[in-house]
């Protein structure tokens, strides 16, 4: 049992490390070092990321590591580790001041303030970081932009991270909207 939970650890730091690189030291190459030679990234929504490090260099150096708005914040939701993957569930949140076509491909800067549920499922091999597919809801971020509008169509905005965070949060608004 303890070599399984020193396992868990070594995971969990890794993802950190991985994590910090991106948004706090913002280094690609220590971003990269984290990573199999074979790794890939998705973020589903809009499919951007890469395959292989080449691919992922040119996408964290021009398109992701320069394009987080400097008021950034991640909070830590809920962590599950199984034996090779982590499921990190988190909230997003930034002011969109800058193009961020690794989230917003095509829409220049509204300088609107997001906040939104997001779920990375991080897969590992050999000690490094094997793949990532991050999810959010894309309707939510388009609402709170503006570019989307939530009165007739059965989509939420900030309303979904607030809930994410607050399980006392209303529920069912869109159901009574909808009677």
């Amino acid at each position: 049992m303890g070599e399984e939970k020193k396992h868990t650890e070594d995971l969990l730091i890794l993802w950190r490390e991985h994590l910090t690189h991106e948004f706090s030291t913002r280094n690609v190459e220590a971003t990269l070092a984290t990573m199999t030679d074979d790794a890939y990234v998705n973020h589903i929504p809009v499919l951007t990321g890469g395959l292989g490090k080449e691919q992922l260099r040119e996408f964290y150096a021009r398109r992701f590591i320069p394009r987080m708005p400097p008021d950034t914040s991640i909070t830590p939701l809920s962590t599950t580790v199984g034996a090779d993957q982590i499921v990190d569930e988190m909230i997003f949140e930034f002011t969109h001041t800058i193009t961020m076509d690794w989230m917003l491909p095509g829409v220049a800067p509204t300088g609107k303030h997001v906040k939104v549920p997001v779920v990375a499922i991080v897969r590992f091999r050999d000690g490094k970081l094997a793949h990532e597919h991050i999810y959010w809801d894309q309707a939510s971020v388009l609402v709170q932009i503006g570019l989307l509008s939530s009165d007739k169509l059965p989509v939420a905005g900030v309303e979904s991270a607030v809930k994410a965070l607050d399980p006392n949060a209303p529920a069912n608004a869109l159901i009574a909207r909808a009677e």
